[in-house]
This record gives structure tokens, C-alpha cells and sequence, in this order.
């Protein structure tokens, strides 16, 4: 009989009937096989923050699904490298905090640190990676995607502001002290940690209402990435399994009919690769007048990238950790209308 984890006690409170599956699946590290006591390490929680945002992409996206069992079918696992959020600085925001504050006040207290910024100009973004102080290397990282609105026209800012103006904050004043205390103390009790997480999943989503059908054509035509975010808000854009060799994975899977992208990514440094599958698709009914028009507009993806050594160094110890903003820019046309 296995003996009930910390990781497993957390993340049942999200996923009960997937929590042990999805500990079989990704390979976790080493906060993942402690045993169950009275207290949650802020690895442990963010291990099942990250894992639970994993299920909920894996489930939306019908080739992830079809991914993830095909790894199950040979026996494999995933190493989660990353996920990717996106999000919006803008001067209305309604309840949120602006920008990507709106998650890092969720990170920093679960023990991330801010690894790299990564400018995104030919988008109007910037992106940041923020990677666990406790297990750079195991615990996956997030790459927070910021839309600066105010480099748009100023009909397109003020469509954006009348948009995420209305949004809500899933975080309660208990939330918040529950982080101030993670924070602190880098651990919190065990049934803290298990009514904090599942308010923590909820920041993962749209909090604003969907735009209508003229906001969304008016934020479309100038910002795919906008229009995006407009339907998705803040869910997670895509999670990533990392591989030893990137190339040869997405040349099997597209003899096997997976609809990935053409051409591999690769970082400036050579040290980086990624590619990705295509964005699911998804309906949304948007208000239009007296009526709602339903479209299908793209989801969110799954994606692949190879690490090798930092130029000098050697694996493992020396992983190139970093991301690119070429590649970033690239892998964002995935979720292009």
C-alpha cells in the first residue's frame, strides 16, 4: 500500500478522481514524495497548484488529452517544464490588480523568483520568468506574458478598459492573510493549504465578462493576443513537457496526425527548443445588441521544449533554464485568430 503523500493530500482537494493519476504521470521532484503531516511546505503547495492548472489544460484541450495518453501508453512520463499566463497592464482593472501583479502576488509568496525578463515588442508585451527558489529545475516554472495597452491607439485602450473594468478578484482577505503567512513562514497548516488552493485555481481563469462582438473584432484587429486574453482572461495558455529531443518528438507526432507546428523554435544560443501543438478551439457566446453570436476562437495549446547545457557547462547541473524572445514570439502565433 502506498503511503499518502503531502502532495496527494493538497491536490485531492482539487482533483480527487485525477490526483493519483496525475502523480503517476509527471515526474515529479523530490517535495512531491514526502509523506502526509501537519504542515504543507510552499513547494508542496506550489506542486499542486502546478499539477491542478495541468489537469485543467490537459482537459481542455482535446490533442493534450491525446498527448498525455500516449505517454501513459508507453510507460513514460512528463517532465512539466512550464506553464504560461497572460495578462494585461492596463489603467482599469477593475477588482484585479494591473498587469502581471495579478499573479506574481500569488507566486512570490510560493516561493518564485523573478529569472528573467524577456521583451516582446512586436507584440506590445513583455515577458517574465519566474522561477522556485527551492527546486529550479523540478518545480515547473511560469512565464507571465503582460500586454502594455497603452502602446495601442487610445480606442483600443479605452475598449480595454471598459472591458476589464468590470473584472472580480477570486481572492478573499482570508486568501490574501493565508499568503502574507506563506510567505512568512514558507509553510502553512495542511487545512489552510487545502482551502487556499482551490481559491488559488480560480485566479487561473477570465474574471472580467466576455467582451461583445464589437469589442472583440475592435481588440482583434489590432491584438491577437488581446483578443485572447479578452475571451481567456488569465487561464493558463499552455503547459509544456519537456523532451530530450524536441525534433525528433514532433516529427512523430506529426506522422501520427498530431497538428503541430511547422518549424521548431530555437533560442538564439542554440540552448533552447520549442514547438507546440495547435490552440483548441473553443466557443464563446458573445453579446451582440439584443442577441449572442457564438464563435469558435482558439483555446489554449500544449507545448514541447528540449534544454541542453548552458554553452560551457553540462547537463544536468547546467540546464539552460532561460527562455527567448524570439522563440516566445513564435510559440505566442499558436493562439492567432
Amino acid at each position: 500500500m502506498q503511503t499518502k503523500t503531502q502532495l496527494l493530500a493538497v491536490l485531492e482537494r482539487v482533483v480527487p478522481g485525477e490526483a493519483r493519476a496525475l502523480i503517476d504521470l509527471v515526474a515529479l521532484p523530490a517535495c512531491g514524495h514526502e509523506p502526509c503531516r501537519g504542515t504543507v511546505s510552499r513547494a508542496e503547495l506550489t506542486l499542486a497548484l502546478a499539477l491542478a492548472l495541468f489537469a485543467q489544460l490537459v482537459d481542455a484541450a482535446p490533442e493534450a488529452t491525446r498527448y498525455v495518453e500516449r505517454v501513459r501508453a508507453r510507460g513514460e512520463s512528463i517532465t512539466f517544464d512550464h506553464g504560461a499566463v497572460r495578462t494585461v497592464l492596463a489603467d482599469q482593472c477593475g477588482a484585479l490588480p494591473p498587469g502581471e501583479v495579478a499573479i506574481t502576488r500569488i507566486l512570490l509568496p510560493l516561493g518564485y523568483t523573478l529569472a528573467g525578463t524577456y521583451p516582446l515588442p512586436r507584440l506590445k508585451m513583455t515577458g517574465r520568468a519566474y522561477i522556485h527558489a527551492d527546486d529550479p529545475h523540478g518545480i515547473p516554472q511560469f512565464f507571465l506574458s503582460e500586454l502594455h495597452a497603452n502602446q495601442f491607439s487610445a480606442e483600443f485602450h479605452t475598449t480595454v478598459n471598459a472591458l476589464l473594468g468590470a473584472s472580480l478578484d477570486p481572492l478573499t482577505k482570508q486568501n490574501l492573510a493565508a499568503l502574507d503567512a506563506l510567505q512568512r513562514d514558507e509553510s502553512l497548516p495542511l487545512a489552510t493549504a487545502q482551502e487556499l488552493l482551490p481559491q488559488l485555481l480560480r485566479c487561473f481563469a477570465r474574471q472580467h465578462p466576455l467582451p461583445s462582438v464589437a469589442q472583440y473584432d475592435a481588440l482583434a484587429a489590432a491584438s491577437a493576443e488581446m483578443a485572447w486574453i479578452s475571451t481567456e482572461g488569465q487561464t493558463f495558455n499552455h503547459a509544456t513537457d519537456r523532451v530530450s529531443d524536441v525534433e525528433s518528438l514532433a516529427a512523430s507526432l506529426r506522422a501520427e496526425g498530431y497538428t503541430i507546428k511547422d518549424a521548431v523554435e530555437v533560442s538564439a544560443n542554440g540552448t533552447v527548443r520549442q514547438t507546440a501543438l495547435r490552440a483548441a478551439c473553443v466557443k464563446r457566446a458573445l453579446p451582440q445588441e439584443q442577441n449572442v453570436r457564438t464563435l469558435e476562437l482558439p483555446g489554449s495549446f500544449f507545448e514541447f521544449i528540449s534544454r541542453a547545457a548552458i554553452p560551457g557547462g553540462s547537463l544536468p547541473a547546467d540546464m539552460d533554464m532561460r527562455f527567448d524572445s524570439g522563440n516566445a514570439t513564435g510559440i505566442f502565433k499558436m493562439t492567432a485568430i
